[in-house]
């Protein structure tokens, strides 16, 4: 059996972390992800999917990620059920990350984000200039022997 999922969304709120009583963190957040399908009146579905991860990698999450950045997942898809305070036997699914992903450079993050990002690229006058060496060379590649 397999149970692996990755998905790329965008923070629907900024991450959150708590500790175990050992002292683990863990951080929660919730992704929204376009679905594909169009809705009865055309309209974009969007699933929200609630995510948990452990570790170093939480606090990472918690440093560098803010609503509305775009972040890749991997990890196993998980559920739960309950009865809710209806009386309905309810069925909540959530993802819980082995790793997560920057999907955007830091520029596109503190856009996104409104300039809260603390990513760890350097301002444009600290950076060195990239070389161009002119020893590219040239493949040429038969369309055909594509794989795609």
């Amino acid at each position: 059996m397999l149970n692996v999922i990755t998905m790329v969304g965008r923070l629907t709120r900024d991450p959150e972390i708590r500790r175990t009583n050992s002292g683990t963190s863990v951080g929660g957040f919730t992704i929204a992800c376009d679905d594909g399908r169009k809705g009865p009146n055309g309209e974009k579905q969007t699933l929200f999917m609630d995510c948990n991860i452990f570790g170093a990698q939480s606090d990472t999450l918690v440093k560098f990620f803010h609503k509305g950045n775009l972040i890749g997942v991997t990890g196993r898809l998980t559920s739960r059920k309950y009865t809710n305070s209806q009386g309905q036997n309810v069925t909540a699914y959530s993802i819980v990350c082995d790793h997560i992903e920057f999907i955007e450079s830091t520029a596109q993050m503190n856009a996104n984000s409104g300039g809260q990002a603390q990513g760890t690229e350097k301002p444009a006058s600290e950076k060195q200039p990239v070389e161009d060496s002119g020893n590219l060379e040239t493949i040429e590649v038969d369309e055909d022997s594509l794989p795609f």
